[in-house]
């Protein structure tokens, strides 16, 4: 049996889901059966949100910021790489020029 890849929940969608469950009073079961998640991993965004609902809520504003970092340290490795095949060209070329 082939292992489906992790899905990635925007902060959102998990402030929304969390509210959903706690405050309109559905559950946990009936609000992962309704939102199409596993119900463990509604639960663990339960938890987490009644033993720190400020750390919780402004997850979104780390997020964004990490995910800003993660881009521009994958723009930057690509950079390099085209620089250093760049380099390497040039070092060829003059060689045969000689």
């Amino acid at each position: 049996m082939a292992k489906l890849p992790k899905a990635r929940y925007s902060a959102e969608f998990k402030i929304q889901a969390v509210k959903m469950a706690v405050d309109n009073g559905l559950g946990v079961t009936e609000t992962a059966r309704r939102l199409s998640i596993s119900d463990k991993t509604l639960a663990n965004w339960v938890a987490r949100y009644r033993t720190d609902k400020a750390g919780f809520q402004n997850e979104s504003v780390l997020s964004a910021e990490e995910s800003e970092l993660s881009r521009l340290r994958r723009e930057n490795a690509q950079l390099r790489m085209e620089r250093d095949i760049l380099k390497k060209a040039a070092a060829y070329f003059a060689k045969e020029s000689l």
